[in-house]
């Protein structure tokens, strides 16, 4: 089965529902068991959304922090703001012009190291923190990288259960990390965004805190609907399925390996977070908490083809491999019915490389490497598979490329 790209936003919206409804119930402790799948597709008011998409969640769930470094990089900004157009609907449009009708909450782009446009709308500024949803998936890609390259991973090949013994038995421990990082596990993992399926119960057995946490949060998915490594289907629990190989491969949980390998290298001004599970895992699939232009910084050293502050932060030919869809079901127009997928990025169609990060509701970092050019948009779109929003967050970016070079 092949997801549509609606189908993939539309998953990624319920981490966006699912956080709309912790915050409805938000106490320090987790809500009651059941109060939260019956909330999920009802609780999505949009002051609530602009609430969960800030740093509510962060205030308000268990979370570790992302240390940052004694060195913060420095993001400087042109002398004015970049004035560009962009068409859309028949008509040329500017910044203000889409600003006016979308649900913006944050809007950073970067050119060759300098911050060219800036705005933050709905209450925020530069010291509010955003919620990642899904683009915290393509950073579980990096890691995996970076601990393959340092000799913690063997392989890619390599089965799950070699770091993570408890799901020896489990379909996911005899999944390969290499069709986890593809989204091709082929376990059945039900997303039918009714408020009772299998995201739901992931949600409520990670940060809802409903399970022992760990391993124990995907022994329930126990079928396998297609050999692995044959069929693209987007699914959280593969990536919170990496998140248990890094922490067993490395031995510190992932916020520290994120904190000592990325975050701190890149020269991020301020600390991050990930919500965790009662066992003290992290959430790895959605739920990174950072500020506006530390996400910039991110998708900068992306641009940078991993390097930052003169030090390979990322290794290149991991990060060029991530961002390349090089499977045949993993190409754009059939991963999805527009973006393609790497290891844990989606991958632009067209000739020149690009790539992005993607989170429900409109938060993106979109990249083009050859021209040194970053997007980054926080948001809390009204609704989850917003075609309107999402085609013109499209033709934005679009106009933003054209300015600098050619699509």
């Amino acid at each position: 089965m092949r997801l549509t790209h609606m189908r993939i936003v539309a998953h990624l919206l319920l981490v966006c529902l699912a956080a709309a409804a912790l915050l409805a119930h938000a106490q320090p402790q987790a809500p009651a068991a059941g109060a939260l799948a019956q909330h999920l597709v009802g609780s999505a008011q949009p002051e609530r959304l602009i609430e969960s998409f800030g740093g509510a969640l962060e205030r308000r769930l268990p979370h570790r922090v992302v240390r940052k470094g004694e060195h913060t990089s420095a993001l400087p900004s042109a002398a004015g703001e970049i004035a560009f157009t962009y068409a859309h609907e028949g008509t040329r449009r500017n910044v203000d012009d889409y600003l006016a009708n979308q649900r913006v909450t944050g809007l950073l782009a970067i050119k060759d190291d300098t911050v060219v446009l800036e705005r933050y709308r709905h209450g925020h500024n530069a010291g509010s923190r955003f919620l990642s949803a899904s683009m915290a998936k393509s950073i579980v890609g990096l890691l995996v990288g970076v601990a393959l390259h340092e000799g913690h991973i063997r392989s890619i090949d390599d089965l799950a259960k070699v770091y993570v013994p408890a799901l020896s038995g489990n379909p996911y421990g005899e999944t390969s990390i290499r069709h986890l990082l593809q989204m091709s596990s082929g376990i059945d993992f039900a997303e039918r965004y009714d408020g009772r399926d299998d995201l739901v119960a992931l949600i409520q057995n990670t940060i809802g805190q409903q399970s022992a946490g760990g391993a124990a949060v995907l022994v329930p998915y126990g079928k396998r609907r297609v050999d692995a490594g044959k069929v693209f289907y987007y699914s959280s629990a593969d990536t919170q399925a990496l998140g248990l190989v890094l922490r067993g491969a490395t031995g510190v949980p992932v916020a520290d390996y994120f904190g000592t390998r990325i975050w701190q290298p890149m020269g991020a001004q301020d600390d991050a977070s990930f919500l965790i599970d009662a066992a003290g895992q992290e959430a790895t699939f959605a739920f990174l908490h950072a500020t506006l232009r530390d996400f910039g910084r991110l998708g900068r050293l992306l641009a940078n083809g991993g390097a930052a502050r003169g030090k390979q932060v990322i290794p290149p030919a991991w990060l060029q491999e991530a961002t390349e869809g090089s499977q045949p079901h993993m190409q754009p127009f059939v991963a999805s019915s527009y973006f393609g997928y790497g290891y844990h990025f989606w991958t632009f169609p067209g000739a020149k490389r690009r790539f992005a990060l993607i989170g429900v509701r409109g938060q993106v970092i979109f990249v083009d490497p050859e021209l040194r050019l970053v997007l980054v948009q926080t948001a809390a779109w009204k609704t989850p598979g917003d075609r309107a929003a999402r085609a013109e967050l499209l033709a934005l970016w679009r106009g933003l490329v054209e300015h600098y070079g050619s699509w």
